[in-house]
């Protein structure tokens, strides 16, 4: 590798380990299995910065390797988790000061528990928008357009929302 490349990687890896850290966890409930995709995700971006031309940003070149490989773990993995039901998911207790770190860290539960019943493409999808990325930045990593990036976050979000007994979601963001 060049240096270069190893800069890159470096780079890559200062500013977006915590992210490629929260997808991993949320595609495999399994730690131990979401560290090793964590690793997995590491090892590709290492060696994909000898095909990295700079046409795109670093941010979208390391999404779009990091989901790639995790559609591919999941693709592989034959022995699918057991799935909850959408429809079958207790609400959340009533968050009182003391229940709340515990309220958030069963929230975050559940959602990752709906977001590995969704197709992979739509789970893909939410994630980045999780995230925090634009509806473009998204059809950058998956491939689809703007249009159906929007057309899906808008009913993954209200999908999600309908399940957490939240009002609907401000399709603006």
């Amino acid at each position: 590798m060049t240096g270069q490349q190893a800069t890159l990687y470096t780079q890559a890896g200062e500013q977006f380990a915590p992210a490629i850290a929260r997808l991993a966890r949320a595609m495999e409930r399994d730690a131990d299995k979401a560290r090793d995709l964590e690793q997995d995700i590491h090892l590709e971006l290492w060696r994909s910065f000898a095909r990295f031309d700079g046409n795109c940003a670093l941010k979208t070149w390391v999404f779009r390797v990091a989901h790639n490989v995790a559609a591919d773990h999941v693709g592989r993995d034959s022995r699918k988790p057991a799935t909850v039901d959408i429809e079958e998911i207790e609400t959340l207790p009533e968050p009182g000061s003391a229940e709340k770190a515990a309220a958030d860290a069963h929230a975050l539960a559940r959602l990752h528990a709906i977001i590995r019943t969704l197709p992979l493409l739509d789970a893909q999808v939410i994630l980045l928008w999780l995230e925090g990325h634009s509806g473009a930045e998204i059809a950058d990593v998956t491939g689809l357009t703007s249009g159906a990036v929007a057309t899906r976050l808008s009913r993954l979000r209200n999908k999600l929302a309908a399940h957490f007994e939240l009002p609907e979601v401000d399709h603006d963001r």
